[in-house]
């Protein structure tokens, strides 16, 4: 465990081992932790502290945000009219913020699917993705009509961080030193 961090070396991302909860914090079950997903914590789990209306909340609240957002950039577009830019000005900016949005749409939504190969071209496109942020919106707004975004991903990783914390678990069992002991008798016998 490193000292800045609560989360073990070599633990998977999204999940927690158990004894690694601080002093003082409730203690939890043996094994991983499920990681919490903005706006719905745990609940993902096991679909229940008003899951469904987290859901609701959520995809209403990012359809609200797009459409207000849009009001924005229309007042932002009549601005750069007002201003008398020209044509071209005015067609540059409707098209490149229907460009990022695409693009803006297109990584967010594969971002609920799997986790970035390379973080670092993520980080590139952070500022792509900001001025594309009405696509980005409406991506979680749609996701959250068969799941909470990123719901999907992380619950992969739970189970699988699950199977291989009961792998562990099982192959522990028992008096090691009574293993080598049957081992080694029965390589006596031969």
């Amino acid at each position: 465990m490193t000292e800045n961090s609560d989360i073990p070396d070599g633990t998977a991302s999204g999940t927690i081992e158990s004894g690694a909860t601080p002093t003082g914090a409730p203690a939890t079950a043996p094994g991983p932790q499920p990681e919490p997903i903005r706006f719905f914590g745990t609940t993902w789990v096991a679909h229940d502290g008003n899951y469904g209306l987290r859901r609701l909340g959520a995809g209403m609240g990012s359809l609200a945000a797009a459409v207000a957002s849009c009001f924005v950039l229309r007042f932002a577009y009549q601005g750069l009219e007002i201003a008398d830019v020209g044509s071209l000005v005015g067609v540059l900016v409707v098209v490149m913020f229907a460009i990022c949005s695409a693009v803006a749409f297109r990584r967010t939504w594969e971002g609920f699917g799997r986790r970035p190969a390379d973080p670092g071209r993520e980080d590139a496109l952070r500022g792509l993705k900001t001025i594309g942020f009405i696509g980005s919106l409406l991506a979680y707004f749609f996701r959250t009509f068969t799941e909470a975004p990123g719901e999907k991903l992380r619950r992969a990783e739970y189970e699988a961080a699950q199977v291989r914390f009961a792998k562990r678990r099982s192959s522990r069992t028992g008096n090691p030193a009574a293993r080598r002991t049957a081992k080694s008798k029965k390589a006596r016998r031969k």
